[in-house]
């Protein structure tokens, strides 16, 4: 599956994204189709340039956006829809949220 995803360049932090369009299973750092824009957040109004047409296209193709790219994407309005809830739950919550099995009385 095609997913269009921010990776992370510049240098430590002062963080810069490029917005590509790759493989879901590829390293996020690794070779990309095509490089369809950039986020710069550091800077005040934050920096967005984005190849709308090309980014249509791959949508049009199938390609998912990922929850931050959509949100980007909808501010924007690229595309028509609700922002993505991105919610991020540590390993300590996760593993507390699930209930112990419990143990046969006998």
């Amino acid at each position: 599956m095609v997913v269009i995803r921010l990776t992370r360049v510049g240098k430590k932090k002062q963080p810069s994204y490029r917005m590509v369009v790759q493989e879901k299973g590829r390293d996020p750092w690794g070779d990309y189709i095509e490089l369809v824009g950039h986020y710069n957040p550091l800077v005040h109004p934050a920096e967005l340039t984005l190849k709308e047409d090309r980014i249509a296209h791959w949508i049009g193709k199938g390609a998912q956006p990922s929850d931050t790219v959509w949100n980007l994407l909808v501010d924007r309005g690229i595309v028509k829809g609700e922002k993505r809830r991105i919610v991020q739950i540590s390993n300590k919550k996760r593993a507390k949220a699930a209930p112990a099995p419990a143990a046969k009385a006998g």
